[in-house]
């Protein structure tokens, strides 16, 4: 074969396998231009996409602006709409404890957001507006089962399109509600003039013959001081110094007004200050609870507030009038020990020792000790000798102690517990009159041990 037909052959070849690859090729038309980036949708947005904005997608060859995309590394969490992009996120935390529901509408950083009125919709139930705008929508007297919760759009704030589940229990469980720190107000929140307003009732029942003495406390137990925001600030060397045994601090209060939970002001600074001083520590809490789910969310209250602190002493609450106007002073003796022992139970089912402060007349008139006869009792009776006939384990014997490191006057107590070995003293009104008469003997039978 002459050469020249060999090239129009191997023309003719090369003609051939071009015609064959263009039809290959026109045929998969899809999977080529795909493979090669080059879809018709990218090919239109090419300009676009050079002129995207920073805040989303690229920007001419920049390949790292994808992490200025706040839902890059998130693409499940989808939303309401897209006006909705330029506000702040929130989302819900949810807790029931008893046929309620507490839903809490909180931000990003954990706090609750207050000012809007936020909607939820229960299903199967109905929606719910945050009237008051305080971050909380409650529902009570709800039948037992699962309920599913979506918070409705709301101008100005990035709002989560899912539905939040949760398990609303048919009977009270007396245990610590997990998030209980977003009910927690400070008392820069709250009046205090209206809210912290108990009245110490053994001061109106003293009959003039109390004792003031430091030294008195020491003769028969421990001598130990309670405090609060009320005391201002405290010089817990000094205290240790002048021979105080134990503190029991103040952590908070429910509002006898608005029945908000407040942190007292000074509780951390007591805490941190006696401990360091090497003075062992209980707490306190002032009740105004009106029912079984209030007592526990003050328990929890308290359960939060001492987890990082040794405390040695029990927690105990504080049952008190706040005046007569307190929204739990009228209460029935009935109803108010239910509450109580709503509280105490949480608070031991948590691991810690529990009591009930209140004074003589009090505890006579206004609660069932009977009902509560597992748990502490300490008892607020100005005089010289108590005549509370039934046992206790501390006295509050006055209100107008003097102790230095303490520039107002502060309150005294004794303890006969022995919190070294866990061997409770307790001290009837008889046995504490055989041993300021020094017959130690005449202590009653079972006065000694839990």
């Amino acid at each position: 074969m002459d050469s020249r037909k060999m090239r129009r052959t191997l023309y003719a070849m090369i003609a051939m396998f071009v015609v064959l690859i263009g039809v290959i090729a026109f045929t998969n038309l899809d999977a080529v231009t795909s493979k090669l980036g080059l879809t018709e949708e990218e090919q239109a947005g090419e300009t676009a996409a050079v002129e995207e904005d920073a805040d989303g997608g690229q920007r001419g060859d920049d390949l790292s602006a994808f992490l200025n995309d706040e839902t890059f590394f998130d693409p499940e969490v989808k939303f309401k709409s897209i006006e909705s992009y330029s506000g702040r996120r929130v989302s819900l935390v949810m807790s029931s404890v008893a046929k309620d529901l507490r839903v809490m509408i909180v931000d990003s950083v954990g706090k609750l957001v207050t000012g809007t009125p936020f909607t939820i919709s229960v299903q199967g139930v109905g929606e719910y507006t945050d009237s008051d705008e305080d971050g909380i929508i409650y529902l009570d007297g709800l039948r037992a089962g699962e309920y599913s919760v979506a918070l409705e759009e709301a101008e100005g704030y990035l709002v989560p399109n899912t539905i939040t589940s949760i398990q609303v229990r048919p009977e009270i469980e007396y245990r610590v509600i997990d998030d209980i720190e977003y009910l927690i107000l400070t008392e820069d929140d709250v009046d205090t003039d209206k809210e912290d307003s108990a009245v110490n009732g053994a001061q109106e029942d003293a009959d003039g013959t109390e004792n003031t003495d430091t030294e008195f406390a020491a003769r028969t137990g421990k001598l130990g001081i309670d405090v609060s925001r009320w005391n201002q600030e405290i010089d817990w060397e000094a205290v240790k110094e002048d021979g105080v045994e134990f503190a029991i601090i103040r952590c908070g209060y429910r509002g006898a007004s608005s029945g908000a939970l407040v942190l007292d002001s000074m509780f951390r600074r007591n805490m941190e200050g006696a401990i360091a001083a090497g003075i062992p520590v209980g707490v306190y809490f002032f009740t105004q609870a009106t029912s079984e789910v209030e007592a526990v969310e003050e328990a929890s209250m308290v359960i939060s507030l001492i987890g990082d602190y040794d405390v040695d002493y029990p927690v105990f609450l504080d049952s008190e009038s706040a005046g007569g106007s307190g929204r739990a002073d009228d209460l029935e003796p009935e109803e108010r020990t239910k509450y109580h022992r709503a509280f105490l139970e949480t608070i031991a089912s948590a691991g810690y020792e529990t009591g009930v402060y209140a004074s003589r007349n009090w505890i006579g008139g206004q609660i069932d000790m009977e009902q509560l006869s597992q748990y502490k009792t300490w008892l607020a009776e100005y005089t010289d000798v108590p005549t509370y006939d039934e046992y206790f384990d501390m006295w509050q014997y006055t209100s107008r102690g003097t102790v230095d490191g303490v520039d107002t006057n502060v309150d005294l107590n004794v303890c006969y517990m022995n919190i070294d070995t866990s061997i409770n003293h307790a001290r009837s009104a008889a046995a504490y009159s055989g041993i300021i008469d020094g017959d130690s003997g005449n202590v009653p039978t079972g006065a000694d041990g839990d």
